[in-house]
């Protein structure tokens, strides 16, 4: 995977401070007791700082590295000359990626560009890493919400998405923003979506919409946001040929 340019920020900022607060908090709290004599409290202390300093150091490397790597690996699926879109886009970071590899294609981003989603989400971000990877007339970007798509049936040989359906605060939604992916898809396209929420519920929904060739897997821990019990699946499927 080659360097990056743009600044792709931090995926749901807020926890990841918690973490590293939270971390220097229990650390203080075992020098106190260890100082006190109080050796039990300070080896408890000790533990859990350590614990959680560990999960905030993946969080950090997921969010920077290492959901990185994983969707390079994904983006091998494209051959190049896909209309592919990004549900939830955000900075751009998967957008780009595939922007990259479609170099007879055109890869579209909708976001509605909230900042408690990724730290400085906004179009003008997004435009600006385009321009800095260099891909910028291969992109377009759309303000929009993912469970009305502005987008005609079959628009797309490609739909992606990474950490971005899970926002949606109600299950309705949810399915809903499924749904809209499935209509804008062509027969034969390739879905992608990572997340460590619900995709066993995005895998219900489109099975209820017939399509049958659909995978759910570990994507291991380079997008672990903290530990293995907030790693990342990635749900793969195919929209069936009509016949």
């Amino acid at each position: 995977m080659r360097k990056r340019h743009g600044s792709y920020g931090f995926d749901a900022p807020w926890p990841l401070v918690g973490l590293f607060l939270g971390a220097i908090v229990l650390l203080a709290l075992a020098v106190i007791s260890f100082l006190l004599d109080i050796p039990v409290a300070g080896i408890a202390f000790l533990l859990g700082g350590l614990y959680t300093l560990a999960s905030a150091v993946s969080y950090l490397y997921t969010t920077r590295r290492g959901k990185f790597v994983v969707w390079a690996e994904e983006l091998k699926l494209l051959k190049g000359d896909e209309r592919l879109l990004d549900l939830g886009c955000g900075r751009g970071a998967v957008l780009l990626m595939a922007a990259e590899r479609l170099e007879h294609g055109r890869a579209t981003g909708i976001d509605l560009w909230r900042s408690k989603d990724q730290s400085g989400n906004a179009e003008s971000t997004a435009r600006a890493n385009a321009e800095a990877e260099g891909v910028s007339e291969r992109v377009e970007l759309v303000t929009g919400d993912m469970r009305e798509l502005p987008f005609g049936d079959d628009a797309f040989d490609v739909i992606v998405s990474s950490l971005a359906i899970h926002n949606i605060p109600d299950a309705e939604g949810r399915a809903q923003a499924v749904r809209e992916a499935h209509r804008v898809l062509r027969p034969g396209g390739l879905m992608l979506i990572a997340d460590f929420q619900h995709t066993d519920a995005y895998e219900d929904t489109l099975r209820s919409l017939d399509v049958v060739d659909v995978r759910r897997r570990d994507a291991g821990w380079r997008f672990w946001y903290g530990g293995p019990w907030f790693g990342t699946r990635i749900l793969e499927a195919r929209k069936p040929i009509q016949r």
